[in-house]
């Protein structure tokens, strides 16, 4: 429904919206914001729309294409010079040229993430040499049970949300063990991240957080339940090769969670374990 003002033609909500292409509720929306103010018709409680609601209204669109909030795209709409919407205009930019590189990061983790998981079941029990860069860790756990360490609980918040390129590993710093009749390993869990992605994010890693040197390393996955430790039996195929190989270990083994199946109510965990050797 439209009626004429002078010689202004006036549109009801409906009829506005569907010609504009929007719905009445984003009508609504806008109105709210003051972006677009309608003429109320006392007698009947209708708002009526005109040509230049439709223009603010387009315009505001326009500014909301481009990813500006609505409460940013209300103010421009209230007054702005040409410097401030191009200054708007350029920030946004920046917002989307970082979040651009956020994503691009994002997914080629995700591709080396993927890649892993493709090659678990060919790498299962088998080793083979790997070149182990250099990272950083927040020591969580002794064996599973969780440390109570005010430092690292001030300190997790900002490295889970960093996952998925902080991942979870284990260390075992006792490699005498190795060579003893004791089958169980002392052994830790904790929040990692590899080195040059700790200075991607500019983390000032080195101040609170174990280094792990980088080292060459015979590398093997292994299946582990939840039930278990690891155990020097668990990893003794991997002790036989570099013996077989006249390998010398030459560091605390290091290793991560690739991933956790969870099957008919049973757990079991891909674990990557890498033992650096001379």
């Amino acid at each position: 429904m439209k009626w004429m003002e002078g010689h202004q033609v006036k549109y009801c909500i409906g009829e506005f919206a569907s010609i504009l292409g929007v719905t009445a509720d984003t009508l609504r929306l806008y109105e709210k914001h003051d972006i677009v103010r309608p003429t109320k018709d006392n007698s009947n409680k209708y708002r009526y729309f005109n040509d230049l609601d439709a223009r603010d209204l387009l315009m505001s669109r326009w500014y909301r294409s481009m990813g500006i909030p609505l409460p940013e795209v209300a103010t421009l709409m209230k007054e702005s010079s040409l410097e401030q919407v191009m200054g708007r205009m350029q920030e946004t930019e920046s917002n989307l040229e970082e979040e651009i590189k956020r994503k691009t990061m994002l997914l080629k983790k995700m591709n080396e993430i993927h890649n892993e998981l493709r090659e678990l079941d060919s790498s299962l029990y088998t080793c083979k040499l790997k070149q182990l860069p250099g990272m950083y860790r927040l020591k969580q756990t002794d064996k599973n049970a969780l440390l109570k360490n005010d430092i690292v609980k001030s300190l997790v918040n900002t490295w889970m949300d960093l996952l998925p390129y902080a991942f979870y590993s284990f260390r075992i710093e006792d490699t005498g063990i190795f060579f003893s009749e004791n089958n169980n390993f002392n052994y830790s869990w904790g929040l990692t991240l590899l080195e040059d992605e700790a200075q991607q994010f500019e983390m000032d890693s080195e101040e609170y957080a174990e280094y792990i040197s980088p080292s060459l390393c015979i590398s093997a996955t292994i299946l582990c339940t939840d039930e278990k430790y690891i155990t020097k039996n668990s990893l003794q195929f991997m002790f036989d090769y570099i013996e077989a190989n006249h390998y010398s270990i030459s560091g605390d083994v290091v290793g991560k969670l690739l991933l956790t199946e969870k099957i008919e109510g049973h757990n079991r965990s891909y674990l990557e374990v890498n033992i650096p050797i001379k």
